[in-house]
């Protein structure tokens, strides 16, 4: 066994989150007048945390009080809307099942806010993935390194056996701050083009490829 110790981000590598995060984002932009986006736009709006996700998506010359006032609002509707069309990625549920059953260590890392990130990975994953971390105001999200090494932390594993599956640039760059390898998988919200180009490890275009990996 190569490694023995996985960490996952979320959307866009577990779960294509991209349908309800566009609709929770355009229902508070239309609230406040401002022009709806585009699915294309959002995706490539995600990534880096709530306040990036919609400070992308509004009109130039908005006020810091209408950002903070948009990103809470965001957050709230997200909460109650955030499974209407989401879905694992076909093949996720059945590597999970194989993971756990050989007993690695698995944990999820996102930029999405934590609550929404533990409830996630809860409804979706159960048990086979027992720690799940977002950003929250007491770590610094991706592509710091902190949540990767808190997960690490939780699971009880040697951060020299593990190895970072995500779908973008700030994945590549988190696995690189925290010494680890990254898998790049092109089920995503980024293109092939974008991990060959920010040099990850290895690239996968299913998931029962990454078995063959670790």
């Amino acid at each position: 066994m190569k490694y023995d110790t996985i960490i996952f981000d979320l959307d866009g590598t577990l779960l294509n989150t991209l349908d309800d995060l566009r609709d929770s984002l355009n229902t508070i932009l239309t609230r406040h007048g401002y022009p709806a986006r585009t699915l294309d736009e959002v995706r490539s709006f995600v990534g880096n945390g709530v306040k990036k996700l919609v400070s992308r998506s509004l009109p130039e010359g908005y006020t810091e009080d209408e950002l903070t006032c948009c990103v809470n609002e965001f957050r709230e509707y997200y909460k109650e809307n955030m499974q209407n069309k989401t879905r694992p990625y076909d093949g996720i549920i059945e590597l999970l099942t194989k993971l756990k059953k050989l007993n690695y260590k698995l944990a999820i890392v996102s930029n999405k806010f934590d609550a929404a990130v533990k409830d996630l990975s809860k409804d979706y994953f159960g048990d086979m993935v027992p720690v799940a971390i977002g950003e929250s105001v007491n770590i610094r999200r991706k592509p710091a390194p902190d949540s990767v090494y808190k997960a690490i932390e939780e699971l009880g594993a040697d951060i020299s056996r593990a190895v970072y599956v995500g779908d973008s640039d700030t994945d590549a760059e988190t696995a690189k701050n925290a010494g680890i390898p990254c898998i790049g998988v092109t089920w995503g919200f980024r293109s092939r083009q974008v991990l060959e180009s920010c040099g990850v490890v290895y690239i996968v275009d299913s998931p029962d490829e990454i078995l063959s990996i670790v």
